[in-house]
């Protein structure tokens, strides 16, 4: 059946997430979303939080971005839970994937975009995230050895 690739992203409106299904994820692929939001947000400094997936930092689009005003911005390695599209993820796979047997990418594709048109028209942006969270404090360092 081939990989189908789903990446929700929140570079819609506040609190809105959008969704582009791909063949493969790879950095000509990468390379094109940053063109994609750089067309739909054309004036201004764009931040494009990353995980240290290998093709976003590649070469090639580091250079786009820096030359057309994204900055990629990474989180640390083995905290994706920094970036708030991760609660996003955990819920787009419960009401989408969990115990779900899809005959084809075709109709999870068509599942994850329902879910998202949903979402969208019952969400509401992210404020205050984690205000009383112990990771705000300057002295906070997790144990490790």
């Amino acid at each position: 059946m081939g990989s189908g690739r789903c990446s929700p992203r929140s570079t819609s409106p506040p609190g809105r997430c959008s969704t582009g299904f791909r063949d493969r994820k790879r950095w000509p692929q990468f390379l094109d979303f940053c063109k994609q939001l750089r067309r739909r947000f054309p004036a201004g400094k764009l931040d494009l939080v990353c995980d240290n997936y290998g093709p976003h930092g590649k070469v090639e689009v580091r250079a786009w971005c820096a030359a057309n005003g994204i900055e990629l911005v990474y989180t640390p390695t083995h905290a994706s839970w920094l970036n708030w599209i991760e609660c996003e993820f955990t819920a787009a796979r419960y009401f989408t994937l969990d115990g779900s047997d899809y005959p084809n990418h075709a109709a999870q594709e068509a599942a994850i975009a329902g879910y998202l048109r949903w979402r969208n028209r019952h969400c509401h942006p992210k404020r205050r995230f984690a205000v009383n969270s112990k990771i705000h404090r300057p002295d906070y360092l997790p144990n490790v050895a």
